[in-house]
């Protein structure tokens, strides 16, 4: 190899370089001038908006006299409501629930006419406490179960707040109201809830990955007060400036705790840079994990936070659940008996881990002559949407499907929910285990555990006791070998730690 030689002049000039006088230090960052001007930034950015209202409610009497130990009590009754201020320093008075629509919509006889039309006879838990709260102005964070009315916990007030604003809609120059969803599936059922309690002519478009992007921009071209959408398409939408959110004055982030799980943060943070700060938000997820509490901090401004149950995980008390610790291989079999036993009017969803596994029992079961749809991510839209509507119709009976279908699917006639692959974490067994016993009726959920899930034992244990359900012994046993295995691990972990000598 020719090794290279420098020449003198060569050899100076990186002399040269390198002497300090020549080498002026990187100049330092004036942080303050960068954030006051990030400020002024912002003021020139947000300067040009129209004004917001936010406080339409106006307290019934009959509200506005119950007592301390009334409310207390109607709270308890009513899946015990739980509430909080989370705003710092001094807190504010946390409002009275609401016992009837009539004492929270009596001057809004539009919004009393369509409840009337669907016949429901009182509020649920979640909305007889946060429409109170919304209507105020307050930003709110809600969690419940799903299916407990937590969609209208947040459209009603929508529907009040978007057509009671100061300008028109004209003059608004985009939508009034976004609404954040984690799947395609819960997206659309939000818009099927919109389009059921119209409201003075308000126009809503849902948008979604996998739906006919070129429709949707032409909806959303033309002018809409309320998005529905997946964060993924609306981010790429945003991003090609074919919609305008700086119009936005009530935002709503709906099952955030999903949204977290399917990784969407990065696109909620784009989008939320182009919605107004001065906007309302309401915050929904059916559990309050770490991530979701640093979301809420992050995109919620001194909000109220209403709790229906429990803080902890709880899954539904409408529903029996039955635990079967059984071998991989022996799975299909348990299932097969399981379908053979059903009764003509049960309805079941098949829950398994992967794409592949749907595919596979689906295809057993058409091979029966079993009729039965499949859902999960790699199916067309459109399939996706028919298999759903099947299974809604009663067309057919059995769903398997991955947890694509464990969240926001509103389904009120399932009778049975089927584990045949326990999920990936525990919080995704409760949300699989609500999707039955929904509105009033009882259901029943079948998980099969193997060994392979012996980590989630002792989480499955403490759900199964807190729901007063039966624990099997085996799972007990299984919960024990996993903590023996995990003290085991820690001494040789010890062990092998390289042990440091004692100073001198």
């Amino acid at each position: 190899m020719k090794q290279q030689h420098f020449g003198t002049n060569s050899a100076g000039k990186i002399l040269d370089i390198i002497k300090p006088e020549n080498n002026p230090k990187k100049p330092v960052i004036n942080w303050a001038s960068l954030r006051e001007n990030k400020a002024k930034y912002e003021a020139m950015k947000w300067a040009d908006l129209p004004p917001i209202e936010k406080n339409f409610y106006k307290e019934s009497s009959r509200t506005a006299s119950m007592s301390q130990e009334e409310v207390e009590l109607w709270r308890k009754e009513n899946n015990n409501i739980i509430c909080d201020d989370l705003k710092e320093g001094e807190k504010r008075c946390i409002p009275n629930p609401v016992c009837k629509f009539e004492d929270v919509f009596e001057h809004y006889p539009d919004i009393m006419a369509n409840i009337r039309k669907v016949g429901f006879q009182k509020p649920t838990p979640i909305q007889s406490q946060a429409w109170p709260i919304i209507l105020q102005g307050i930003d709110l964070i809600g969690i419940a179960q799903t299916g407990t009315g937590k969609t209208l916990a947040y459209l009603m007030p929508g529907f009040i707040h978007l057509t009671s604003q100061p300008i028109s809609k004209d003059q608004r120059g985009g939508p009034g109201m976004l609404v954040l969803a984690p799947t395609r599936e819960l997206a659309l059922q939000v818009e099927a809830e919109c389009l059921k309690y119209t409201y003075k002519g308000i126009k809503s478009i849902c948008i979604y990955g996998g739906g006919d992007r070129k429709g949707q921009i032409d909806v959303v071209t033309k002018g809409v007060d309320i998005v529905i959408a997946t964060p993924g398409r609306l981010n790429d939408l945003q991003m090609n400036n074919f919609i305008n959110l700086k119009s936005i004055t009530y935002l709503v982030l709906d099952e955030a705790d999903r949204m977290l799980d399917m990784g969407f943060e990065p696109q909620i943070m784009k989008i939320l840079i182009d919605v107004r700060p001065d906007r309302q938000t309401v915050m929904t997820s059916a559990t309050w994990p770490d991530g979701v509490r640093r979301l809420a901090k992050s995109y919620l401004k001194n909000p109220m936070i209403v709790y229906v149950g429990t803080l902890d995980l709880a899954a539904v008390n409408t529903v029996e659940q039955r635990v079967i610790v059984i071998a991989e291989e022996e799975k299909k079999a348990f299932m097969q008996y399981f379908i053979d036993s059903m009764k003509p009017k049960d309805k079941v969803i098949i829950f398994v881990g992967k794409k592949l596994t749907a595919d596979d029992l689906a295809s057993d079961f058409g091979l029966q002559g079993i009729p039965v749809q499949s859902l999960h991510g790699n199916r067309e839209q459109c399939d996706r949407e028919q298999a759903l509507d099947d299974f809604k119709k009663g067309k057919v009976r059995i769903l398997v499907a991955t947890d694509l279908a464990s969240r926001g699917l509103d389904v009120h006639d399932i009778t049975h929910v089927f584990n045949f692959d326990f999920p990936r974490n525990i919080e995704e067994y409760v949300h699989r285990v609500g999707r039955t016993g929904r509105a009033g009726r009882t259901g029943e959920a079948v998980t099969l555990v193997t060994k392979s899930d012996w980590r989630v034992a002792s989480e499955l244990i403490e759900i199964l006791e807190r729901a007063n359900q039966v624990v099997p012994n085996e799972l007990i046993a299984m919960a024990e070998r996993y903590k023996e295995f995990q003290i085991r691990k820690e001494i040789e972990k010890d062990i092998r730690r390289p042990q440091r000598k004692p100073s001198k």
